[in-house]
């Protein structure tokens, strides 16, 4: 057994000597007074003492040695505290070893990932640990950047701003790597503790790629729709249906059906056209007179089958494009009344929020939509209803549409609805957004637009 101790067992096992000593010469003393029979029993008391000592020791050192502790045999109280501390220094062996294979096991499965980890001090911002993907995507070399400026190594990327927003870090979706330009990484911070945060970059190169060209196919596919139909229309308006009464059912269905085929081809277009653009015109979008519009459009749209009714309350303009602003609030408007019976309500409210945006809500009493349909309602083509859909002569993707242009102008959409009570569509803007009243003529491309053009 190994005999070396820290130095607070051997400050005990010196005092425990000193003690014994006195006793021993307590003995003495005792023997001297009484005689043999004294001696007997001092001799005999410092027997038990020394055995004690003995076992103390012997625990004192099964304790502080690092081999596995070795359990006595036989029985009795000594015997009986090895076996405890026996059993009690396995199972502590057993939960460190399980411990051990667990990390192992986790710093593998994180080194093993194609995403690049990287664990950062959340106070220095430090490199603390990255596993083997971190050199290939964020050029981080081992061991030369390990407690390192993560700020630093990563350059050019922007992160020590990043970084400092901690919790509110928005993820980066397309940021160059260090290593090559041509490969683009999806940058997320996670948080997982109050120490220490997880920064994790993806290679998303490929995903972009695609992404970009569903986007040129959408786009030139479109394109190409836009001539053939062009000739469609002209030999439809050729057609007569006094000539041949018996065709006028199918040739109403023909123009019925190209006209969709047109403004589904126009919407194409449009949501391509917005996707190739990260920004729009800044200039001031004069709502009183695009308010008016919106009405003028809704009960052309409407033939008085509805009532509708437009509330300017907010007493402001917006920042943004007039023209894409217009198309977005006319898609909304266009849908309320395109799914509100006959006899039904749709309101237009223009308002101010409390935290100085302003919010343009289209409330409607139609039919409503599922809770479980809400969150899919953006997505093109997605349809809660498609013989609904088609009879109403919807495309799917007017709100598509609208998610495009509020995005470009840091907007967001909320929808709230109910079956049976009807639906409101709420475009909020931020204070940034907001400019004071500019009151003027209405916008000339507004004017000269129908809401059938604009609608999805």
């Amino acid at each position: 057994m190994n005999t070396r101790m820290p130095p607070h067992l051997r400050t005990a096992w010196r005092r425990t000597l000193l003690a014994l000593a006195a006793l021993l010469g307590g003995a003495t003393l005792l023997g001297l007074a009484i005689g043999h029979a004294g001696w007997v029993l001092a001799a005999a008391a410092l027997g038990v003492l020394a055995w004690h000592y003995w076992r103390l020791r012997r625990v004192l050192l099964g304790l502080t040695a690092r081999r596995r502790w070795e359990s006595a045999r036989g029985s009795g109280a000594w015997n009986e505290l090895d076996h405890l501390l026996h059993r009690s220094q396995a199972e502590m062996r057993a939960r460190k070893r399980r411990l051990v294979d667990m990390l192992r096991a986790y710093r593998a499965a994180a080194a093993a990932l194609p995403d690049a980890v990287v664990v950062v001090d959340r106070n220095t911002q430090r490199a603390l640990w990255f596993n083997r993907a971190a050199p290939r995507l964020l050029g981080l070399r081992y061991p030369q950047d390990l407690g390192a400026p993560v700020g630093e190594r990563l350059q050019p990327l922007p992160l020590s701003r990043w970084l400092a927003a901690g919790r509110n870090a928005e993820p980066m979706h397309d940021a160059p790597s260090p290593v090559d330009d041509q490969v683009r990484l999806n940058l997320r911070l996670i948080p997982y503790s109050e120490d220490y945060w997880l920064l994790v970059a993806r290679d998303v190169s490929k995903l972009l790629r695609l992404e970009q060209m569903r986007q040129d196919f959408v786009a030139n596919v479109s394109h190409e729709l836009r001539t053939p139909l062009t000739v469609v229309h002209g030999y439809l308006d050729m057609l007569d249906p006094e000539d041949v009464p018996e065709w006028r059912p199918m040739l109403e269905e023909m123009r019925k059906q190209s006209q969709r085929m047109t403004r589904l081809v126009e919407d194409l277009l449009t949501i391509s056209r917005l996707e190739s653009r990260d920004s729009l015109p800044e200039e001031t979008v004069a709502m009183a007179p695009t308010l008016a519009t919106l009405q003028r459009e809704a009960e052309a749209f409407s033939q008085g089958r509805h009532t509708i009714e437009v509330r300017d309350l907010a007493g402001c303009d917006l920042l943004g494009s007039t023209q894409e602003l217009h198309s977005a609030f006319s898609n909304l408007v266009t849908n309320a009344i395109r799914y509100t019976p006959a006899g039904g309500r749709v309101d237009v409210e223009f308002a101010r929020t409390g935290d100085g945006g302003a919010v343009l809500a289209v409330r409607d009493s139609g039919y409503g939509i599922p809770a479980a349909h809400i969150p899919r309602l953006t997505e093109r083509f997605y349809r809660v209803s498609s013989s609904r859909t088609r009879e109403s002569g919807g495309t799917g993707l007017g709100l598509a549409i609208v998610k495009h242009v509020l995005g470009l102008h840091q907007a967001r959409l909320v929808i709230d609805s109910e079956v049976g009570q009807g639906s409101v569509f709420a475009c909020h803007f931020g204070p940034e957004r907001v400019q004071p009243r500019h009151d003027g003529p209405a916008p000339a491309h507004a004017e000269g637009q129908s809401a059938g053009q604009a609608a999805g």
